[in-house]
C-alpha cells in the first residue's frame, strides 16, 4: 500500500518558457538548402518525366510498327486475291459454267482496231503580231 501512495503525490514542476532568439545566419542557410533541394527535386522530376515519356513513345512506336506489318500483310493478301479474281481464265470459266455463255466463232467475232493518234508536227507555227 505504501507504493500506491508514492505515485499519488502530485509534484508541482514549474517550467518557465524559454525564448530563443532566431539565428538569422542559420535561417538563411536553411532556406538556401531548401531552395537548392527544391531545385534539384524539380530538375529530377523534369528529367524523369521526359525519360518516361521517351520510353512510352518507344513502346507506342513498336506497337505501331507491329500494326503496320500486320496491315501490310493484309494488303498483300488482298492484292493477291484481287489478282486471282481478275484472272481471265477464272472469268472465262465463270462465264461458261454459271452464265452459260459461249465463245464466238471467227465469223461472229468483230475485231475493232485501236486507232493511234498521229504525232504532232515537229515544228509548230505560232502567229505573231
Amino acid at each position: 500500500m505504501a507504493e500506491s501512495f508514492e505515485y499519488a503525490i502530485k509534484k508541482d514542476v514549474r517550467n518557465n518558457p524559454i525564448v530563443r532568439e532566431v539565428d538569422e545566419a542559420r535561417q538563411r542557410g536553411l532556406w538556401k538548402s531548401v531552395g537548392v533541394a527544391a531545385a534539384l527535386v524539380l530538375m529530377l522530376l523534369f528529367w524523369a518525366g521526359r525519360h518516361f515519356e521517351f520510353i512510352r513513345h518507344g513502346y507506342r512506336l513498336e506497337e505501331l510498327q507491329k500494326q503496320m506489318a500486320v496491315e501490310e500483310e493484309t494488303a498483300r493478301r488482298l492484292r493477291l486475291e484481287i489478282e486471282t479474281l481478275r484472272s481471265p481464265q477464272r472469268i472465262e470459266r465463270i462465264a461458261i459454267d454459271k452464265l452459260h455463255m459461249v465463245s464466238p466463232s471467227r465469223e461472229e467475232a468483230i475485231v475493232i482496231e485501236r486507232v493511234v493518234p498521229a504525232d504532232p508536227p515537229a515544228r509548230s507555227v505560232v502567229a505573231r503580231r
